[in-house]
């Protein structure tokens, strides 16, 4: 085979990779024990090499080019398939190490996945985490994203989705509103009550409520003054003020249900649930880093239990 590389460019891609990813000359230069002078020449001499500017430079920060972004997507899988490569050859022994980009939304974030982190890392210190936190679908090629949680199994068949749980869905109010407006005995009488609502990212359009009714789930249509975009705790955090009625995770609420800072209704109607995945590409030489998370996160979550 034809050498293409020299030492010298091969740790000038390893170089580049590792500013992309840190978004930083002098990051980079300090996680790989030499000078930002000397992370940029490298780089200079990689876009020399190339013809092709990678980086957008500005006394502040710096950020890929479209043929940056890429450069780096190649170059990355290219790095990890190296890195599996000594792995296999060595029997296995190589630690877990790289790092690690996953979009979660909000919150799975806050109530599930970033209190595991410190976890996560403790057990495998050299892999990093960059959590994106948001409800807005992402773009794995073009973001360069590893993983993502989701509440859906997608239908592309370039992804591999690993489910993580059924969370079950409740309904809830703080005890002002009960005071205020009475307590909902029948779904009939959800017509009469502030219904806060929530617009699903990526359609616009408000979620109805599945709910159980004689044995059979059935998305009930809801209404209210109401109305959150995005960030899905926003609807809780209006409910524990008193403003209506919401459906929530359970997860979400469960200490506020056990401090009685809301109240459980219409439990005769309940137990309805979302699933809830984690997807990642489908990839011949799948990172060590994302199928040592996605066992971790499973292995968790399968022990999970209510906050109290």
């Amino acid at each position: 085979m034809k050498r293409n590389f020299n030492d010298m460019q091969l740790g000038s891609i390893e170089l580049f990779c590792l500013a992309a990813e840190l978004a930083s000359f002098t990051a980079a230069a300090t996680s790989a024990g030499i000078t930002p002078a000397a992370v940029s020449r490298s780089i200079g001499r990689l876009e020399e090499r190339l013809g092709v500017r990678l980086f957008v430079r500005t006394t502040r920060q710096i950020r890929l080019t479209e043929g940056g972004r890429r450069y780096y997507d190649q170059c990355r899988q290219a790095l990890l398939q190296l890195v599996e490569a000594e792995r296999e050859v060595t029997g296995g022994q190589a630690a877990p190490s790289g790092h690690l980009r996953i979009s979660m939304p909000t919150p799975y974030a806050h109530y599930r996945l970033l209190p595991l982190l410190p976890q996560f890392r403790r057990l495998y210190p050299d892999i990093t985490v960059e959590a994106h936190v948001s409800n807005r679908n992402i773009d794995f090629a073009g973001e360069s994203y590893d993983m993502v949680i989701r509440g859906r199994d997608p239908a592309d068949s370039s992804l591999i989705a690993r489910k993580l749980e059924d969370a079950e869905l409740v309904l809830v109010a703080a005890p002002s509103y009960l005071t205020r407006a009475g307590t909902p005995q029948t779904l009939d009488q959800l017509s009469e009550h502030e219904c806060i609502q929530f617009d699903l990212p990526s359609t616009g359009r408000k979620i109805a409520w599945p709910l159980m009714v004689d044995g059979k789930q059935v998305d009930v249509t809801t209404s209210g003054g109401y109305t959150c975009s995005e960030d899905v705790l926003g609807i809780v955090t209006l409910a524990r003020a008193g403003a209506g009625i919401v459906q929530t995770y359970r997860f979400i609420v469960e200490r506020d249900l056990a401090q009685g800072n809301l109240v459980e209704l219409l439990a005769q109607h309940g137990g309805t649930s979302r699933p809830l995945y984690l997807l990642y590409p489908h990839a011949r030489h799948l990172s060590l880093s994302v199928r040592t998370f996605a066992d971790f996160l499973s292995e968790q979550l399968a022990h999970v239990r209510p906050v109290r």
